[in-house]
């Protein structure tokens, strides 16, 4: 077995467990955060290999121990990217005090910051990897799409063969393109949405759809513009960018479940899309990372101030 370890800063405040509790209930073969330690397979440059993190510092001066664990020895190219990959995943980049200042008239979100001082909104990897989750969880529940979510992992993603077990990582769009419907349709999916993910893996591998030109996009508006022309749904478009790529503006609006939370806190009883928007346009460009704070609190049992 070939290891690596070494230290990554974040910006100040993160608070690394109440940011993992959220991967706590997933399959442990995948990722997972338990007795202070988050692990996740991923896969780079066709190399699969496991991280292992926890944290070395605090919450006002944050820093990472990252241990890397593969079969095989791994390049300096491949070793060099994995700092930017725990970026990704944790958003250790992400400056909380600009959105904490924004927000700290409302008192419902001031009540809640103060509760939840620290938390960053985790991203998956790539915007691939978040627009594939977007659609699985599309009308069903979250429990039902992480389950389909995992099958689909499994059945589809590389594994690395680590302390007994196998560790999966999440499919590439070239893992995905070649395979009949039929087969993504046997992992619980509908065959809609085996449609869906077969063409984006196809659009992707053919060069018709180029997410690495999205990620450099500096308007999240012409993100979504770009996406919904390839047709993408708008709900999916603007969960996709706000899990996969941190763009903190986007709110999914249509989201059934955040109409309910917003609902809940800034009213008796669920509001419709556009008054999930007007409630958020006080949060300026921190409306998704706002949602997410809602979230957590209505998971975490946070009331009203």
């Amino acid at each position: 077995m070939y290891q690596s370890t070494f230290n990554i800063k974040a910006q100040t405040p993160f608070d690394f467990d109440l940011s993992c509790r959220i991967f706590s209930k997933g399959d442990k073969s995948i990722k997972k955060y338990a007795n202070n330690h988050f692990w996740q397979a991923v896969t780079v440059d066709e190399v699969t290999l496991l991280l292992y993190i926890e944290s070395a510092g605090s919450v006002d001066d944050p820093e990472l121990a990252v241990s890397v664990e593969s079969e095989e020895e791994l390049s300096p190219d491949i070793l060099k990217s994995i700092p930017t990959t725990v970026h990704r995943i944790f958003n250790l980049g992400l400056d909380l005090k600009p959105f904490y200042e924004q927000v700290k008239s409302d008192d419902i979100l001031s009540s809640i910051t103060n509760r939840l001082y620290g938390l960053k909104n985790p991203s998956t990897p790539t915007l691939f990897e978040a627009l594939v989750d977007s659609i699985l969880e599309q009308q069903i529940s979250l429990i039902a799409a992480h389950s389909i979510g995992n099958r689909f992992i499994k059945q589809f993603g590389s594994s690395v063969p680590l302390y007994g077990q196998d560790y999966y990582s999440y499919p590439s769009p070239e893992d995905l393109a070649h395979l009949d419907l039929e087969e993504l349709h046997k992992c619980g999916m509908s065959s809609r949405k085996a449609e869906y993910i077969h063409n984006l893996s196809l659009d992707i591998v053919n060069g018709d759809l180029d997410l690495d030109s999205i990620r450099i996009m500096g308007s999240t508006t012409e993100m979504i513009e770009t996406l919904t022309s390839r047709g993408v749904g708008l709900w999916t478009a603007e969960m996709s960018l706000l899990r996969g790529l941190g763009r903190l503006d986007a709110i999914p609006a249509d989201d059934v479940g955040l109409q309910r939370i917003i609902g809940q806190y800034y009213h008796k009883d669920m509001v419709s899309p556009q008054d999930a928007r007007d409630i958020a346009s006080s949060w300026g460009k921190w409306k998704g990372l706002a949602s997410y704070y809602l979230i957590v609190a209505e998971l975490m049992k946070i009331n009203k101030a």
